[in-house]
This record gives structure tokens, sequence and C-alpha cells, in this order.
């Protein structure tokens, strides 16, 4: 049987919805048929899933990172300063004019197309709408994490209508109250065909994640969040872990590093929700590119590279004094020092030195700044090798000039890893403890599997954030912690050498609305300190 659909959508459903408030557009009618089915849903999904797709692969992996204790952006003589975009995010001085900021319109436009499959499909009560619901509300939760309050699309905007921003608890209870609303209905079947969208265990890693932040996101004031506030919702945090280490269906049995190289998929076991990437027809992660040293595009990874690389981010000293465990293969993550020639099939160094201009090249953990406004090194050998780099997400070598090149790293975004670590912590900030499981026995899982020492007595918070900075290095995560924790205004790097405000400027908790966006959307005010 089919399901006739009337669309008629006003031109803003097809636009960037909140990018634009000019409703004087010409609306569009017409019929459209699809059958009530998974078939029907795959049809109109295509595009849906993967909004985070662009973000995930540049902006938004760049502004967590670097805004955070882990690295800094710097420039070789003006070769990668790009108007500051890098050094801003390293040292806290970031503007609502910077691009890496600016994927606000990204995560609308996703949100939009989330909504019109929504109506073709038979809107919310349709059961077949479960997983574009979870994903929305993916979308949601990075809108509000990275820019504070925004406006709440769950709904078609009438003509002429300028949509306002909603508070920030408004949009959480939002995110959590859909999230429920979907949860029996998400597919719990976890292999090739959920790959990359939404399952039940999405939803929950996610109702996780926004349970351990609730009293950040629930705050009247983000500058006056502070990490001993009550959090009601720490028990809701460990039965939604509780839910996904008792479905059966994730282990931490592969490999640490091996989970993140190319050709990485489904058969990882740790992944929960993944953005999958390939170098031909999902293009645009290039992780390896800016931590692959500038002149490493020849010979360093055993091929001659197709396209040059960029080399600007280096890894803060503190953030690499935290990779000191004995036998932890994680550590393995961050090179430095004497570097040797990788081998391109097994992806370990050789025992050939790796030359430039029959230099040994050696990377230095510390970082001699020539100019501190502009972090600029200097764009000579040394200024190339100063800062310990990540070869977490290993350059693809497949990728060719054709690529620009793209990788096929896909990027995790949720992992089993990381359910273990938030009941961990849910339960040292007050949480009721379930199935026999400690704080020291969840980070015990953590530790075992990457052959690191177990840890004896109980950890404290510090030792747990810590951990988290090994296990999630590189995975656009270390922002959100420290504003958890009431780190994000702690000295790292030079920023309190260059921009000593920026110790107080807790209002940095939250992004700026990009310009662009307050453009177009003149009836919305700028979010407070910018």
């Amino acid at each position: 049987m089919k399901k006739y659909i009337l669309n008629f959508l006003p031109a803003v459903l097809f636009s960037l919805i909140i990018g634009c408030t000019d409703l004087d557009v010409e609306i569009k009618s017409q019929y459209t048929s699809f059958p009530d089915s998974e078939i029907a849903a795959e049809a109109k999904t295509a595009d849906v899933y993967y909004a985070m797709r662009g973000p995930l692969s540049r902006s938004y992996h760049h502004a967590q990172t670097l805004s955070s204790d882990e690295a800094m952006g710097v420039s070789l003589s003006g070769d990668y300063y790009d108007n500051g975009v890098y050094a801003h995010m390293s040292l806290h001085s970031w503007t609502p004019d910077d691009g890496i900021i600016g994927y606000f319109e990204a995560l609308t436009s996703g949100i939009t197309r989330c909504n019109r499959a929504i109506l073709e499909l038979g809107g919310e009560e349709a059961d077949i709408t479960a997983s574009i619901r979870a994903v929305r509300a993916y979308y949601f939760w990075v809108l509000m994490d990275s820019y504070g309050d925004v406006p709440l699309l769950n709904r078609l905007l009438e003509e002429d209508e300028a949509m306002d921003r909603s508070p920030r608890p408004v949009i959480a209870e939002y995110i959590e109250s859909e999230l429920l609303a979907v949860l029996d209905l998400l597919p719990t079947n976890v292999d090739a065909s959920t790959y990359g969208k939404p399952t039940r265990y999405m939803a929950e890693a996610l109702l996780a994640k926004l349970y351990l932040n609730w009293a950040v996101y629930t705050s009247p004031d983000v500058a006056a969040y502070t990490p001993n506030m009550s959090n009601p919702k720490l028990n809701n945090v460990v039965a939604m872990c509780d839910d996904i280490i008792e479905s059966g269906k994730f282990d931490l049995s592969d490999p640490y590093l091996s989970k993140f190289y190319p050709e990485n998929g489904p058969h990882i076991k740790d992944f929960i929700y993944v953005m999958p990437f390939d170098r031909e027809t999902q293009q645009g992660m290039t992780y390896a590119r800016f931590w692959t040293h500038r002149s490493g595009n020849k010979e360093f990874y055993g091929v001659n590279l197709p396209k040059s690389v960029g080399g600007n981010f280096v890894y803060n000293p503190e953030f690499v004094d935290k990779f000191s465990l004995e036998g932890d293969e994680r550590n393995e993550q961050i090179i430095g020092g004497p570097l040797y020639v990788r081998d391109p099939a097994t992806y370990k160094a050789t025992s050939t030195p790796w030359m430039v201009n029959d230099v040994h090249v050696t990377l230095t953990k510390s970082i001699d700044i020539l100019d501190f406004p502009t972090l600029d090194v200097g764009n000579d050998l040394k200024g190339r090798s100063q800062g310990y780099r990540s070869i977490k997400f290993y350059m693809d070598l497949k990728t060719t000039s054709a690529q620009n090149r793209s990788q096929s790293n896909d990027v995790p975004i949720f992992r089993y890893a990381d359910v273990l670590l938030m009941k961990a912590e849910a339960i040292l900030r007050g949480a009721s403890a379930t199935r026999g499981d400690t704080p020291a026995s969840l980070m015990n899982q953590i530790r075992a599997y990457v052959k690191a020492p177990l840890v004896t007595g109980t950890p404290t918070l510090d030792d747990l954030l810590d951990e988290r900075a090994r296990e999630f290095a590189d995975e656009s995560w270390r922002r959100n912690d420290l504003i958890r924790f009431g780190k994000f205004e702690d000295d790292w790097g030079f920023k309190h050498v260059v921009n000593p405000a920026a110790k107080s400027q807790k209002f940095r908790r939250i992004f700026p609305i990009p310009t662009y966006v307050l453009n177009t959307n003149t009836n919305w005010k700028q979010n407070p300190g910018y």
C-alpha cells in the first residue's frame, strides 16, 4: 500500500532555515508518493545522517582540539597563519569572524533536512522516523554544546516568521525528550547496515553524555558554572551506560591504534556511533594533513604523498606528559624525538632514519615561538620540527592527488571505552554503583586492553580526566571534558603568555554566533562577552 503525502513546504524548509530569516520566496508544492517502509526511509534519508561529515572532518574537530590543552596551531613564517584562525583558537582569542567556529549553518542545514524527511515519511508519530529524530537530536546537541542558546527548529516556520533562540536548558530538555521518545523504536542490531546511523545504543550514549554535562547545560550562566554544582542526572548516566554494557554488543578487543587506521569500519567492536569517510566517495577527512611534519610528504611514510601536508598542529608539552604510563599502547599515538621512515604496510617505524637535507629529523617536545601573537615557529627545518605530533588517524597512503588528501579513516563519535569512563565518572561524582562496578574496575578495563598498569585504590576525578586525555586524544572530546571539570581556563601552551585575560574569560565556554549568521538573523544578540 502506498501513502501519498502532499508536500506544501515553505521555501524556508529547503533553505538553511536558521541561516536566513528572509522568507519572501516563492512557495513550492508537489505531490510525492513513498511506500511506508524501511525502503522509503532509506530513500528519503540518503543525505540526512551525514550533516556532521563536513564539520567533523575539519572545523568542528579543529575547534574542539585547538581550544583545549591538547594542541596548538602554529604558523611557519606566515605559512598556515590563515588570518589567525589556528592561533586564535589556541590563544582563546577567537572572534565571530573566525571560520573554525563557523559550522553553525552546517548543523541547521542538517536539522532542516531531518525536518523535511520526517514530514515526508508521516511525521513524528510515524515509527519509521525514529532514526531521523535521533540524529536530529545529535545535531541539536552539537549546536547547543558549541553555541549555548540556539533556535529550537523542530517545526516549520510560518511565512515571515523570525525564529528566536531558545535558552540552552530548554534545548537540553528537548534533546532528552526526543531521545527518550524514540529509544525503543531504534534498531538494536549492530552491523554494517546500521554503521554510521543511529541505533538504540547511539541514543543512549548521547543521553549519557547529555546527562554527564547536565549541570553545565542547565546553568543559567555558562560563566557561573562550577564543577561542584549539583547534577541530578548522574544515576541516569549510569542507567544509559548499563544498557549499552549489558547489550553485549561492544567490547575492547581491538588493539588501540588499529581502530583508527585507514580501512577501519563495522568490524571495530568499540565503535557505537561513527562518521564514515572514504577517500573516493565520502571525502573530507584530512586529520593527518595537519599533524604531519611540513616536509613529511616525501619519504617519511615510505612513499611520496601526492599532495603537500600542513604540519602546523603540535601537541602542547603539558599534554604529552600525560602519556607516561609504562607499556601503555596509547603512548604510540604520539611521535617525537628522532623520526624514522615508517613501513607503509605495517605503519611501524623502521630502522631507517628519516633525513631531510642530510639531517636526521628530530621532533622537539618544547616549542620555541618567534612571534607570540601569530605562534610563528619559523619555516626552516628547526621550525617545522617543533612539537610532538599525532599519528592516531594515520595518513591514508592510498589517497591520490585527485582525492585532495582525503582519508578513509572513519571517525568515531561514541565508543564503548567512553561509556565505561562516563560511568566511572558518574560514580565518582555521586551516582549509585551498579553491577559490582567501581571507578577503578571500570578504568582498569581500559588499562588492561591498552596494556597499561592497573589502577590501585580509588582513582580521583583528576585521574579520570587524565585517563580520558590518553584514551580520546584527537577525538574532539577534550574541550567538552575541560569545561565540565572546570579546567578550560587553566594555563597551557602560550595562551596565558599572549592572552592573560583568558584566565577569567569564562564566557568562552561557548563560542560566539558567527557573524554571517547574525547578519541574516538581525533579531538575535551575540553571546555575552563577544
